[in-house]
């Protein structure tokens, strides 16, 4: 059982909501699925929660996403793997996730104008979702399960030092 169900199971109602909650979000449509994944590593990232980031580029390499990418989205600033529209959305990632939120008018128009409303909502919706599972997890202390080299998969890139 992975570790943060086990430490939700402490508590059932917040384990089920998790989970429905998870499973709703899911089947969102209006958002390209790689530009989510590499949103929530960004926070994943930002926030410290080695589970997360584990758990993405896992679910990266078996739903067919971009693992290339996937594996480089802690370093996202640093690596020439992205587009313009790639970085906007980790900036914009990372910008919900700072405490008080730095996301500036011209990088939410450049979003809109690239994604439409739609998908720029549910980008937002996800980060939002990013935000509370990631914190609770680090909270928790829940950390990196080891799945992806349960599936031989490289390991993420870390970020450059500071």
């Amino acid at each position: 059982m992975p570790e943060p169900v086990e430490v939700a199971w402490h508590n059932r109602k917040v384990l089920n909501f998790s989970f429905s909650v998870g499973r709703k979000a899911h089947k969102w449509d209006q958002c390209d699925e790689n530009l989510k994944s590499f949103a929530h590593m960004a926070v994943a990232s930002l926030v410290g929660c080695s589970f997360c980031l584990d758990l993405g580029y896992f679910q990266a390499h078996n739903d067919g996403l971009d693992e290339v990418k996937a594996r480089e989205v802690p370093r996202w600033r640093e690596s020439g793997v992205f587009t313009p529209l790639e970085r906007d959305v980790m900036e914009y990632a990372e910008a919900m996730s700072h405490t008080p939120l730095t996301v500036t008018d011209e990088l939410s128009a450049r979003l809109l104008d690239s994604l439409g409303a739609p998908a720029l909502v549910e980008l937002t919706a996800i980060i939002a979702l990013a935000n509370l599972y990631t914190r609770s997890n680090v909270a928790l202390g829940v950390s990196s399960q080891g799945l992806s080299a349960a599936c031989d998969l490289k390991a993420p890139a870390l970020p450059a030092a500071a």
